[in-house]
């Protein structure tokens, strides 16, 4: 089970919750630095300090937009991803318009991933489904219009929700996606054997706040 893989350039080292102070963030930077993880997931206001913490490294800064809930406008994400790629970010992770996916108007979903996607045309777009909120024909429908609306990535979970990534999730998403697009798998990724069989089902990103142990052989502690 890809045993020789190196798991660094695949985290996304991640710190979302609202308690996280700049001490926390710099900590995150810091690990993510030594570790030679692909980038820090962070809340919009942490950007420019991330910014400052990771010069001259090659760690991206990776954000989220519409967070935790997919609740708001398309134009109100539009805007916060636009102002987030101002203020430094490489890479923003939306969250769908979950109560339009659960209605199935795949059409309402796929103009708010495009609403996004034309604000930062030069930027990573995630898009995170929520599977957890989803049934398998749902998370067809809502993976086949985030690739539509122009996702370079499509995304499990929020680690919010009320579960998170699973490996029948992610090869259900490969499946759907045949190469058009990369997955991120989020939220549960406890062990390095976890996350190796992430990356087997067909995952390129991993978004874990517990990066330090899976590259160390540790196992994760809970929460995202």
């Amino acid at each position: 089970m890809l045993e020789g893989v190196k798991l660094a350039p695949y985290i996304d080292h991640t710190l979302l919750k609202a308690t996280a102070t700049p001490a926390d963030i710099a900590t995150l930077c810091a690990e993510a630095r030594d570790h030679g993880f692909y980038a820090v997931c962070l809340n919009p206001v942490y950007i420019p300090l991330a910014a400052e913490l990771l010069t001259g490294s090659d760690v991206k800064i990776a954000t989220v937009c519409g967070f935790p809930l997919g609740a708001v406008s398309s134009e109100q994400k539009a805007i916060e991803a636009r102002l987030s790629a101002e203020a430094g970010a490489d890479e923003v992770d939306m969250v769908i318009h979950i109560g339009a996916a659960l209605a199935g108007d795949w059409e309402t979903v796929q103009a708010d991933v495009r609403a996004v996607r034309r604000a930062i045309p030069d930027h990573v777009l995630k898009v995170i489904i929520e599977t957890c909120y989803l049934t398998d024909d749902q998370k067809r429908g809502a993976t086949e219009a985030a690739v539509q609306g122009g996702a370079d990535f499509v995304k499990t979970s929020t680690g919010f929700g009320t579960g998170g990534a699973t490996l029948d999730d992610v090869r259900l998403m490969r499946d759907v996606i045949a190469g058009r697009a990369q997955i991120k798998a989020a939220g549960g990724v406890r062990t390095p054997q976890d996350a190796r069989a992430m990356i087997e089902a067909g995952a390129t990103r991993l978004g874990t706040s517990g990066g330090v142990a899976l590259v160390t052989g540790d196992r994760a502690g809970e929460g995202y």
